[in-house]
């Protein structure tokens, strides 16, 4: 069995890549060509893609509804011009101990030091507040009453059970680097008795019109690009790690032998999304946040500083700010060195991995700036234009990054 690349040899990749030509056979070139695929997103194009996922409730795994969403998924992809795969994995856990509950906060703040009278990290003191400021409570809704909305409820009703899981990803096959391959990842499941608008349609939405927009008849790539919908995100990130143990071996190995095939092409980078929507800000000492979206919003590309690949990982987020700085329309971005919690961890000292979000995943959505996360809050009239928006441009910024990673070109 051919040898998985190592630190060195995914450092020398990820330089190739970037020291490379962006484009070759094209008709347009350079800033021309990726302007003209960041103008096939579309706001409303994007918004139908979140919506029809909302068909199916919070998709919890191990529910019908989940299950359906899969198919719905694998059928869109394939109307697109993706041909698509699925990966099947069983998930049957141990049960798990309950959980300790947390001491409760203090009912009064301290408004007169800059820290409402707390001290350490995620409101570690009295009143919600901490050095970061004040934050809110989090945690995952699991009464089904707590959710207003009757259809909603309905959707939602049905309780997960354990065995088999299945996941689609679709794939671009490069013209000539077709045993190398970035991946695009986002995970379609949620919970918390809504429609998993933000966490992680959101997402989701966003990698399969990046599917759509590759997949074109017109656009080439010299490197394979694979789009993948995870399953199991919310039980522990499940699925992606299934993929991980699955086909991490098989990278660069040509089969049949002679065919010119690589079903599982060498990594070259994986660039997970998830929850794209809100960025409204701080909360207030009373533990509300703002309907609105903030005018300094921005998204958030963050890589994991204790990952074996950092210097790699980071060099891959700062190609992904560039892209962010030249091809955005409303929105900047960020770089932070904190990602945790989502499908780019399983990735993360096997191939350079960052995640793009709305938030910072530990100091922003940990410490309660998001009130629809995983909550009855994540159901579609939450959200307004602004707010889709910014997954709009966190699209633009992934398709203009990818777009001169993969040596995408334009066919007459």
């Amino acid at each position: 069995m051919q040898a998985r690349p190592g630190p060195l040899l995914n450092s020398l990749l990820l330089t190739l890549a970037l020291t490379l030509p962006a484009y070759s056979g094209a008709q347009q070139e350079g800033d021309d060509l990726v302007r003209e695929l960041v103008s096939r997103l579309e706001l409303d194009s994007y918004k139908d893609v979140i919506r029809e996922l909302t068909r199916f409730g919070d998709r919890r795994q191990g529910t019908e509804r989940n299950r359906r969403a899969v198919d719905w998924i694998q059928q869109h992809l394939e109307t697109v011009g993706c041909p698509t795969q699925r990966l099947e994995y069983v998930y049957d856990p141990e049960p798990s101990p309950p959980r300790a509950p947390r001491p409760p906060a203090a009912e009064t703040p301290d408004l007169t030091t800059s820290t409402g009278g707390a001290v350490g990290r995620n409101g570690s003191g009295p009143g919600g507040a901490s050095i970061f400021g004040y934050r809110a409570a989090t945690g995952v809704n699991r009464d089904l009453m707590a959710q207003p909305d009757a259809r909603i409820r309905e959707l939602n009703r049905e309780e997960p059970v354990n065995g088999p899981r299945s996941q689609v990803y679709c794939t671009k096959v490069g013209t000539s680097r077709p045993d190398e391959m970035y991946i695009i990842g986002a995970h379609m499941d949620g919970h918390g008795v809504n429609e998993a608008v933000n966490d992680d349609a959101s997402g989701s939405a966003l990698v399969m019109e990046l599917a759509r927009i590759f997949s074109s008849p017109d656009v080439e790539t010299e490197v394979t690009i694979r789009f993948a919908l995870w399953n199991n995100e919310e039980t522990g990130l499940n699925g992606s790690r299934a993929y991980v143990e699955q086909r991490k071996d098989l990278q660069g190995i040509e089969e049949p032998p002679g065919s010119g095939e690589y079903p599982e092409p060498r990594w070259l980078g994986m660039i997970q999304h998830d929850m794209m929507l809100w960025d409204h800000g701080a909360p207030r000492a009373d533990g509300s946040v703002s309907m609105d979206q903030r005018p300094e919003a921005d998204i958030n590309i963050e890589f994991q500083s204790d990952s074996e690949l950092v210097e790699q990982s980071r060099q891959l987020a700062f190609v992904f700010k560039s892209a962010a700085d030249e091809y955005n329309t409303d929105y900047p971005a960020t770089v932070g060195p904190h990602m945790t919690n989502t499908d780019s961890t399983p990735f993360m000292n096997e191939t350079p991995s960052i995640s793009l979000r709305e938030n910072e995943r530990g100091a922003h959505t940990g410490a309660g700036w998001n009130p629809t996360w995983h909550t009855p809050l994540d159901v579609w009239t939450s959200f307004d234009d602004e707010d889709f928006r910014l997954g709009l441009n966190a699209a633009q910024t992934t398709l203009a990054a990818i777009a001169k990673l993969a040596g995408a070109s334009i066919k007459e």
